[in-house]
Order: C-alpha cells, then structure tokens, then sequence
C-alpha cells in the first residue's frame, strides 16, 4: 500500500469536546484519554487487537455522567473508521471473532457495508466497572456501529463478570474489524459486493 489509510474527526458540544485519530494501517499504537479509566482501558484494547493506531482526547461533563462523552467518543471513532475507509475498495469488508474473556465468551461480526445496524444481545449484569456504567458499553457500540455505517453483531454466549463481558465485547470487535478493513489481494482493488459499490 503506497497510502497509509488515516482520518481525524472533531466533534464539538455544550456536553463534550472529543478528537479522535485513526490510521487503518497502523500497529495498534494508542494514545487515550477520556478521563474516564476503564473506557481509556477498552479503546486501548480495541486499538492493540485491531491493529489500528488510535488517538483519542474527550474532555466531557462526567460531572453529570460519562453518557455523553461515551457516546460522542463512539459516534467520532465510528467516522473516524468511515472516512479512512474511503470508498473501501478492495477489503474483505466481512470479519467475525470469538473472544474468550475468562468466563465469558463473546462473538462478533462485522460488515462496513455502508448500513447502520446494532445487533446487541449481550446481557451485562447491572453495575459499574470503575466509574463506567455497564449500559454504557450499549451506548458505545450502537454511537459507533451508526457513524461507521456498519452491521455490528455482538453476541454474548455465556459469562457474569461485567469487566470480562464488556472487555471481550471490545475485543471480539476489534479482531472483526481487524478483517474486515484489512486489504483483500485477490479483491484486486474491486469492492466486495455484487452491487459495485458499497453505501
């Protein structure tokens, strides 16, 4: 690749102030600061498993409660990812991962198709993990699943620790996308559907 795949979203509001940096084509570099440790703690391990450089700055009224900057950091990384895609020529576009977390087993799958659906049938017992409510994770996947225009299925088979869930959920996307955004060679440049064109 002559063109390492890269984008940065800003996202300003009376709630928030979020600045994330994607390059598709990095080594799973990270640099987050939310102010909000466990969440820092996912986009950490989604940058590492993924494979994607990350940086991310939200400063967000936690005062209140981290919702809004969950949330508005989802909705950010999810364009972030869309616009490095560009016109996603030539990727699989497809992934899926399983990923074991202790006790819990988490499965994923992806399609960048250019549709926004959030298929969530994950059951996290209710409670925070640090200063991160357990519906947070919900709020994220469903922020990020809508900007990246994607089909995003989680799908938790068994587990009861909150942390390990919401980790393998983070994960298993992460190990997903890392295929999916991945180049094809025998795609050959072409898009992976039927249509020509993926929107």
């Amino acid at each position: 690749m002559s063109e390492a795949r890269r984008a940065t979203v800003a996202r300003t509001t009376k709630e928030t102030e979020v600045r994330v940096e994607v390059n598709l084509d990095g080594t799973g570099q990270s640099q987050v600061d939310t102010e909000i440790p466990f969440f820092d703690h996912m986009l950490d391990a989604f940058a590492h498993h993924s494979l994607i450089d990350l940086v991310v700055h939200a400063r967000g009224d936690l005062a209140v409660d981290p919702h809004h900057t969950v949330e508005d950091v989802g909705l950010c990384l999810g364009r972030a990812v869309l616009d490095a895609l560009g016109d996603r020529a030539g990727i699989h576009r497809y992934g899926e991962s399983t990923r074991p977390m202790d006790e819990a087993l988490v499965r994923c799958a992806v399609d960048y198709c250019g549709r926004p659906v959030l298929v969530y049938r994950v059951e996290v017992p209710a409670g925070r993990v640090g200063t991160f409510d357990a519906e947070l994770a919900e709020v994220f996947f469903s922020a990020y699943a809508a900007e990246a225009r994607m089909n995003l299925h989680l799908v938790l088979e068994y587990g009861s620790n909150r942390h390990h869930i919401i980790e393998g959920c983070f994960k298993a996307l992460a190990g997903a996308t890392r295929r999916a955004v991945e180049h094809d060679p025998r795609r050959a440049g072409g898009v992976a559907s039927t249509k020509g064109k993926l929107d």
